[in-house]
C-alpha cells in the first residue's frame, strides 16, 4: 500500500516541482526587466551627453567615458544639495507623523467597537481607494487658503494621503495584541497613554517599520504633490531634475542621469537594507489580523 502511494504522489511532485521552477524563470525575467532600467542609468551617467542619444546601449569607452563631471554639473545646476535637504525633511517629517498617529488611530478603532469608530474605519479604507488626480485641485486651493503650501505644511497633506493604507495595516496588527496585557497595565495604574507607549507601540514595531519603509519610499519619490503645494520655492529632488530641461525641449542628458542616480540610491540601500521588515510585517498584519 505504501510504495502504491508513493506512486502516485510521484506525478503529482513532479507537477509542483515544474510549476515551482516556472515560476522561478518567470520571476528572474521580471527582476531582470525591472533591473535594466537602473542599469541604463547608470551606465549613460558616466557618458558624455552626446553620445547617450545616439548609443544608450553601449558601454562606456576612452572617448565616451567622462568621469564625474556629469555628476558635478547636475549637483551644480539642480541645487542637488539644497533639493536634497527639501527631500530629506518632508520625508522624515512626514513618516514619522504617519507611523505615530495612524498606529494611535488603529488602536483607538479596534478598542473602542461602536459605530463610529466602523464608520471611521470604512472611511480611512475608502480614502485608499479613491485617485489622487480627483481632488488635487480643491486640494491645493484648501492648501494655499489654510498656508500650507511650504515644507511643514504638507507634512499635514501627506498625513493625510498616507493615513488609508497605514491605519488598515496597523488595525490587521492590533487585532492581535491580547487585551488582557493592556487590562494589566490600567489595573497597575497606566493612563491610555502609558498603555500605548509601553505595552502597544513595542509589539507594533515590525508593522510599523513596514509602514515606515512604504511611506518613505513614496514620500521620497513623489513628485505631483510637491510641484502643485509647494510649486518652485521649495524644491524636492523629483521637481529639481526637472528643471534640468533647457529651452526648445533641449536636455542635459549627462546631468540628468547623474542626478537620477544620486536620487535613487539613498531609497535603494534604505529599501535593501529594510525590506526583510516589509515582509515580516504584511505577513504578521495579514495573518493575525
Amino acid at each position: 500500500m505504501a510504495g502504491k502511494k508513493r506512486k502516485e504522489m510521484a506525478p503529482e511532485m513532479e507537477v509542483s516541482k515544474s510549476v515551482g521552477n516556472l515560476l522561478t524563470v518567470i520571476l528572474v525575467v521580471l527582476s531582470v526587466t525591472f533591473l535594466v532600467p537602473i542599469f541604463l542609468v547608470a551606465m549613460n551617467s558616466v557618458k558624455g551627453k552626446l553620445y547617450i542619444s545616439d548609443a544608450p546601449f553601449q558601454l562606456p569607452k576612452a572617448d565616451t567615458f567622462v568621469g564625474l563631471s556629469n555628476y558635478i554639473e547636475g549637483v551644480s545646476k539642480t541645487e542637488f544639495l539644497k533639493a536634497a535637504g527639501y527631500s530629506l525633511f518632508i520625508t522624515v517629517c512626514s513618516v514619522a507623523v504617519i507611523v505615530l498617529f495612524t498606529s494611535m488611530t488603529a488602536w483607538w478603532i479596534t478598542r473602542v467597537k461602536n459605530k463610529f469608530t466602523s464608520i471611521v474605519y470604512y472611511l480611512f479604507v475608502f480614502a485608499m481607494i479613491v485617485p489622487f488626480q480627483m481632488v488635487m485641485f480643491p486640494m491645493v486651493k484648501i492648501a494655499n487658503m489654510l498656508y500650507l503650501d511650504n515644507p511643514v505644511g504638507i507634512i499635514l497633506i501627506y498625513l493625510g494621503f498616507g493615513s488609508g493604507l497605514s491605519v488598515f495595516m496597523f488595525s490587521g496588527f492590533v487585532k492581535a495584541i491580547p487585551v488582557s496585557l493592556e487590562e494589566a497595565a490600567m489595573i497597575d495604574g497606566c493612563s491610555p497613554i502609558q498603555i500605548y507607549f509601553k505595552i502597544v507601540w513595542p509589539i507594533l514595531k515590525p508593522t510599523a517599520i513596514t509602514v515606515a519603509i512604504l511611506n518613505t519610499m513614496w514620500v521620497w519619490n513623489d513628485y505631483l504633490l510637491p510641484y502643485l503645494v509647494l510649486g518652485t520655492d521649495y524644491k524636492t529632488i523629483p521637481i529639481a531634475v526637472q528643471y534640468l530641461q533647457g529651452g526648445y525641449g533641449s536636455i542635459d542628458m549627462g546631468a540628468m542621469m547623474a542626478v537620477l542616480v544620486l536620487a535613487i540610491v539613498p531609497i535603494i540601500v534604505f529599501y535593501v537594507s529594510c525590506q526583510k521588515y516589509i515582509i515580516k510585517g504584511v505577513a504578521a498584519g495579514a495573518v493575525k489580523g
